[in-house]
């Protein structure tokens, strides 16, 4: 098989929704009927054995939420499948708009009770800024919902794209029969399961056949009316208005049950858009070139707590990578020659012996590599739009036990590098390590990991600072009189960028007009520093 052959086999897409929409178990449950795993661990048995697949860090075991962003890859009706589990809860956004750039597609999953909640509405944002197509399931038409003509109005009104339903509830909660499949025309009958995976579901053939009304009376009247109604009112599917971020198909289905979850995994396969081509500085990067590029767009520390491992994850954007094949890392012009990259299935790993644009790859390594950092086989590329958002919460930080300093540093040094939290050394001496975070839950997994993944055990205080900004000044003098003028409230992060922390809102504006030459970012990407090592 040729080089784009390859391509076209690969969909890459991330699972995104608000908390408890049930996102994780749907991850579950394609990874079930694709073959992948026999049987779902339930995130709601935290106490048991069992816990879902793409639920790996111990916390997350826990509290039955994810935390960090998982990679999954499957093979489903000769497709290779990049599927990445991503956090719901809104303080762990950064690691999931991160994940965002490395995907083509969304898979947006809606709890049927609740509709578009606020952090899936930030998420759909992320994504039509980058134009990423969408697929929406609207999960939990086994409990007591809301109306499905109120969820699809509700949608469009959030995405600002139409939504075409590609199938439609029959009933809810206790009363829900199943779905209607429209560009089928039969109906899918519920029938209730969870663990294991099934796929004999009955069906019956066309949507006025009489077998169906008599069966589910009423509750068949009223969706025939309403598929009467939005076939209708609805747009005739497109998919090149779905792949430009114009439409959005939307399926009806009850993960935990396993009913609606084929349906989806068969929309990814046909409409999700291979591989494209991706815009670099320099020039644009197509998927079929020869030879390879890829962006590590993601670091995560002790993934296997034995190894005290830490693996960076590339999005192949172009070519086909060989395992021990000589890689120059573009920030600052290092050879690499990984021979131990992997592939994954959550906490299952397999040694990778190649690779094409659409995958996701670790790497494991010591530092070497950090997010944002492009590898190639010697040209120089720089990709953009990789966020670092400037925290809104402060804490200072120290070590309980005065003789785990060292294993604290490293410890934060490496959370910091992952995008886990911010890390800021205090440019004046004797000062405590500062952390910054977007959201509360994030010092509160940074301290849990630290204890248990590093045996420092934090004690986190409150800090004075409220707002950071990075700097970077066109003149060395101005920089200079900056940074000495205002010692006291100057730190560095984890890549040495150099960070103004304010202790409010109008600091900051007095600050910008005493100092026009330096110009002040809230996002590090867009700061265009050269930036260090280490902490």
């Amino acid at each position: 098989m040729n080089l784009a052959d390859e391509v076209a086999r690969r969909r890459t897409f991330a699972i995104i929704s608000h908390p408890d929409a049930g996102k994780t178990t749907l991850t579950e449950k394609l990874l079930l009927f694709a073959g992948a795993i026999q049987i779902a661990g339930s995130v709601k048995a935290r106490k048991a054995s069992r816990h879902a697949s793409s639920d790996w860090m111990e916390i997350e075991k826990q509290r039955g939420i994810s935390v960090a962003s998982s990679v999954m890859q499957i093979e489903y009706r000769d497709c290779v499948i990049n599927l990445l589990d991503t956090p719901g809860h809104q303080d762990f956004s950064e690691d999931t708009y991160r994940v965002l750039t490395a995907v083509d597609a969304a898979l947006m999953v809606i709890d049927a009770a609740n509709g578009v909640e606020p952090q899936t509405i930030r998420l759909l944002q992320v994504c039509r800024a980058r134009n990423t197509p969408i697929i929406t399931f609207i999960n939990k038409l086994d409990r007591e919902v809301q109306e499905p003509l109120d969820l699809l109005a509700e949608i469009e009104a959030h995405l600002g794209m139409d939504a075409i339903p590609f199938s439609w509830p029959v009933g809810m909660g206790r009363h829900f029969g199943g779905v209607f499949d429209i560009r089928h025309d039969h109906m899918r009958i519920f029938k209730p399961g969870s663990e294991r995976h099934h796929d004999d579901n009955e069906t019956i053939e066309g949507l006025n056949n009489p077998a169906i009304a008599e069966r589910f009376g009423d509750n068949f009247t009223k969706a025939h009316e309403e598929i009467g109604l939005i076939i209708g009112a609805t747009p005739e599917f497109d998919r090149a208005k779905f792949l430009a971020g114009l439409q959005t198909p939307v399926f009806f289905g009850s993960a935990i049950n396993n009913f609606g979850v084929r349906e989806v995994l068969d929309a990814l396969v046909e409409q999700a858009p291979p591989p494209g081509p991706r815009t670099a500085v320099q020039r644009i990067v197509y998927p079929e070139e020869p030879k390879f590029s890829g962006v590590v767009f993601k670091v995560q520390a002790n993934m296997d707590p034995a190894h005290r491992d830490r693996v960076a994850f590339v999005r192949v954007s172009s070519g086909h990578f060989q395992r021990g094949m000589r890689l120059t890392i573009g920030r600052n012009g290092k050879e690499i020659r990984p021979n131990n990259v992997v592939s994954f299935l959550s906490q299952r790993r397999e040694i990778l012996e190649e690779a094409y644009a659409g995958d996701i790859i670790g790497i494991p390594n010591h530092g070497v590599l950090q997010l944002g950092d492009v590898l190639t086989e010697g040209e120089t590329l720089t990709f953009t739009g990789l966020p670092f958002f400037a925290p809104e919460l402060f804490q200072a930080v120290e070590v309980k036990d005065p003789l785990r300093t060292k294993q604290l540093r490293t410890g934060l040094t490496q959370l910091g590098e992952e995008g886990a939290i911010q890390v800021f050394r205090p440019q004046m001496a004797g000062g405590a390590l500062l952390l910054g975070a977007v959201g509360q839950l994030q010092f509160e997994v940074v301290a849990h990991r630290l204890k248990t993944e590093y045996g420092a055990e934090a004690r986190l205080m409150p800090s004075r600072y409220h707002m950071a900004r990075w700097v970077t000044a066109e003149d060395p003098k101005a920089m200079k009189k900056f940074l000495e003028s205002n010692a006291a409230n100057i730190a560095y992060d984890v890549v040495n960028a150099t960070a103004f922390l304010a202790t409010s809102a109008a600091q900051l504006r007095v600050v910008q007009e005493l100092y026009p030459n330096i110009q002040f970012h809230a996002m590090r990407e867009h700061s265009g520093q050269v930036f260090g090592e280490g902490i």
